[in-house]
């Protein structure tokens, strides 16, 4: 592990494919527990990328779920999630240590 991160940027212009994006049956749902009971919490894909009443959108959440689920479940997890940088824009505070530095898309 030499400390290496990884950026993402230009988040807000994620794409789902399929029905993902439509509200009712067959949406894609992300369900979290607040660990109180009767707690379990559901937000549909559109709802946390569009945000709704209460919060505000947030696509690179959609993102950082994706790449988790890909990570071994492990101790080494957390540490990978951290070094994990998302944006929703171009713009981020790493652009001087990247310049250079190649792009893979």
């Amino acid at each position: 592990d030499c400390g290496d991160n990884v950026v993402v940027v230009n988040a807000k212009d994620l794409v789902l494919t399929g029905g993902k994006l439509r509200s009712g049956r067959g949406a894609k749902l992300y369900r979290w527990h607040t660990g109180h009971p009767g707690g379990l919490k559901t937000r549909t894909a559109r709802e946390v990328i569009e945000g709704n009443g209460r919060a505000a959108g947030k696509p690179e959440e959609i993102l950082r779920h994706a790449v988790a689920g890909m990570l071994p479940k492990n101790k080494l997890r957390k540490l990978y999630l951290k070094r994990l940088r998302i944006y929703s824009g171009p713009a981020h505070e790493y652009e001087e240590e990247l310049a250079g530095k190649v792009s893979i898309i």
